[in-house]
């Protein structure tokens, strides 16, 4: 099992690591700083440094076959690495947190439109989420000035954790209809974006901003109908 560094300190860039499993899906590490393809939010990529001058560009990060493993994929043709190797594990922070700001401001984005969510993505110049809404088609300016506003009131971004049963307790917690928060571990971790102005709390195991101001100015690039009652959103920095 890795030691996933990344969900207590989305800010880590790099740390010490011990190679565990080298196999033809990739390279599993004792800690990691890479956070794996899930909930919509696309797997780091970044590099594997050896104090022998030996460096492999990590291209993927993906989840393991068994609980609590990640498996971080190689570029073809990179030097080989054995179990026990020592490596400098350093992600594209650059691109990363770019992904932080855009998952932290579809949180926001299902505040400014108070619906089930039926499916989401996350990229580093934008990301949709998919509205589980009938009737009228909202506003593109109408929704970019509620996005715009929780973001500059500067909320705090915070973490928590659940049990199973917790969850169980509290149900409108789940605000996606097409993604189960994991279960099995024991815990489910809240990202929770307000304190006392508490605005939103849901299950989510990726990686966001400390402060939505961070995040910067969104624009409401698309609303589309996907169906009867299904309705797209596209927002992008602006």
């Amino acid at each position: 099992m890795t030691q996933c560094l990344f969900r207590d300190d989305a800010y880590l860039q790099q740390c010490q690591a011990t190679v565990i499993a080298v196999d033809e899906r990739g390279i599993e590490l004792s800690h990691t700083v890479f956070y794996p393809l899930g909930g919509g939010q696309p797997g780091d990529t970044g590099t594997l440094a050896c104090a022998d001058g030996r460096v492999l560009q990590i291209i993927d990060t993906r989840k393991g076959e068994s609980q609590g493993s990640i498996v971080h994929i190689p570029a073809p043709d990179s030097p080989t690495l054995a179990v026990g190797d020592t490596v400098s594990a350093q992600i594209d922070w650059a691109r990363r947190y770019r992904l932080m700001r855009m998952h932290t401001a579809l949180h926001l984005l299902s505040v400014a439109l108070p619906y089930p969510v039926t499916g989401g993505q996350i990229a580093e110049d934008k990301g949709r989420l998919d509205f589980d809404l009938q009737g009228e088609q909202p506003d593109k300016d109408s929704v970019a000035a509620q996005l715009n506003a929780l973001i500059t009131t500067g909320l705090p971004v915070t973490t928590q954790w659940i049990t199973d049963a917790e969850l169980d307790a509290q149900p409108e917690l789940v605000k996606t209809m097409s993604v189960t928060p994991p279960r099995g571990a024991g815990q489910i971790r809240l990202l929770r974006i307000g304190t006392a102005q508490q605005i939103d709390l849901q299950p989510c195991g990726g990686t966001h901003v400390g402060n939505t101001a961070e995040i910067g100015p969104m624009v409401v690039q698309k609303i589309e109908n996907k169906g009867k009652q299904n309705r797209r959103v596209t927002i992008t920095f602006a």
